[in-house]
């Protein structure tokens, strides 16, 4: 049984931890030291180092023919025809995707059966069998033309003349996009909680007002990061137009190196273009989800230059880790 003494004579917290004099600094606060991740920093920074060095002292990759030919007219002619396919295909990829979507969320049967097919269609066939199909599609219909059924015809063309390689790839590829766009734009208004919209529908809004002023703004949300995914593997999905002939990036970089037999240097070239719009269009990614993401959250997420200052200023503030005079 515990007595009255027992307790008093216990020590007491108070002890352990005396009261600071007055005026004097409390000590400092020292961060748990984490050995393990320390030494899988070392060891990732050591792997990144060594291939870096392999890469830049290889004399295989020929660093100068690189810089010779990063700036020459066949390939930044290149790069213009891939950035102007990019954002072609973007732009009536999710115009029409929008549209399906909207198709696939009415209520008419016939239109989302017509919406779902579509989707299914486009999505299973391999985008390169996409691409040859057009560019063949002379060989089903030579000629296309517009008429009165069972009377005359108004005018036709011929597809062979029609369909250029140009043209051909934008059709493939806007038409692959769509599909896929389609169910981006449908996973982003499904995010959208219904209540909104019965919101809107107990004020009186109309259902096209409703779905651009209330749920399509909501669901860029979702939309914004998927789209961005998008737009970089456009940007290098481009590179299959090759085959078709389409003086893209890549294709100017293999009629350089088919003259020169300097394979290695030129897809260097093909390759560093490609990481640099891709950084720059993350950028921008970054940027358009900070814009909407206003209203989702009490801050909005730092800018990048903000973001690399603060990272600076931890580094800079990280306090020196005091240790006790025992252990010196």
């Amino acid at each position: 049984m515990t007595t009255v003494s027992d307790v008093s004579d216990a020590p007491r917290v108070s002890d352990a931890f005396p009261p600071s004099a007055p005026g004097a600094e409390p000590p400092p606060i020292v961060p748990r030291r984490r050995l393990g991740r320390q030494v899988s920093a070392a060891a990732a920074l050591l792997v990144f180092a060594m291939v870096l060095v392999s890469v830049v002292r290889n004399e295989a990759f020929q660093w100068g023919l690189v810089g010779r030919y990063f700036t020459t007219t066949a390939v930044l002619d290149g790069l213009l025809l891939t950035l102007w396919l990019t954002g072609v295909v973007m732009v009536l990829g999710f115009l029409f995707g929008t549209v399906l979507a909207v198709m696939r969320l009415s209520g008419n049967p016939v239109l989302r059966t017509l919406s779902w097919g579509y989707v299914w269609v486009f999505r299973s066939t391999p985008l390169l069998v996409q691409l040859l199909f057009w560019f063949n599609i002379g060989a089903l219909y030579p000629t296309l033309g517009l008429g009165i059924p069972y009377g005359p015809q108004l005018f036709s063309v011929s597809t062979v003349n029609l369909l250029g390689p140009t043209l051909t790839a934008v059709i493939g590829l806007t038409l692959h996009e769509t599909a896929y766009a389609a169910e981006v734009v449908r996973g982003g208004i499904l995010s959208v909680d219904p209540g909104q919209t019965e919101a809107a529908q107990a004020l009186g809004l109309s259902r096209r007002r409703t779905l651009y002023r209330i749920v399509v703004p909501q669901a860029m949300r979702s939309i914004v990061p998927t789209a961005g995914n998008m737009l970089i593997g456009t940007l290098k999905g481009t590179s299959i137009v090759s085959v078709l002939a389409v003086h893209d990036l890549l294709y100017s970089v293999q009629l350089v190196y088919n003259q020169n037999y300097q394979v290695i240097p030129l897809l260097m070239v093909a390759t560093l273009w490609y990481v640099a719009v891709t950084t720059v269009l993350s950028a921008g990614q970054y940027y358009v989800e900070r814009h909407y993401a206003r209203g989702s959250s009490r801050g909005l997420p730092p800018t990048l230059l903000r973001l690399l200052r603060l990272r600076l200023t931890a580094l800079r503030d990280r306090p020196n880790p005091v240790t006790a005079p025992g252990d010196r």
